[in-house]
């Protein structure tokens, strides 16, 4: 095989795996809870190395945990499988226009992930203000 043909095939290997990693990906969308009305977002999965699934949630029109009542001090994203505790998966900073984002991966296929307003974004279990929620189911 030519240098030439050997580099073509490997082209068309990398470009192969890379539609079939986007033909994977899906995108759940959000639901606002109340707590913030105008809230939006999504949560987009992907296959990621090793067989786990790479998260990415995307939220905008998410008013500062501070406006709230009662007010928080920060947004803490959780997952939840099945029947288990949520864990999570970390503080989701928004910016001054009202984005935010978190990328974040997991092995469980099945899953909830929630944002609630938080006092402190260290803390091991979520509070009762869940401002958006999406079930993914692969």
């Amino acid at each position: 095989m030519s240098r030439r043909a050997f580099y073509r095939l490997a082209l068309l290997c990398t470009v192969v795996l890379a539609m079939a990693t986007v033909g994977w990906a899906k995108t759940y969308p959000m639901t606002s809870t109340g707590a913030v009305p105008g809230a939006a977002g999504n949560v987009n999965v992907s296959k990621a190395k090793h067989g786990n699934i790479q998260i990415v949630v995307k939220v905008r029109h998410l008013s500062k945990p501070g406006m709230l009542t009662p007010p928080a001090n920060t947004y803490v994203v959780w997952l939840q499988g099945e029947g288990a505790q949520p864990q999570s998966l970390g503080e989701m900073k928004v910016g001054d226009n009202l984005k935010g984002a978190l990328r974040a991966s997991t092995p469980l296929g099945n899953f909830t992930v929630f944002i609630t307003a938080e006092i402190d974004s260290q803390t091991t279990t979520p509070s009762n203000q869940v401002v958006l929620r999406a079930r993914v189911q692969e």
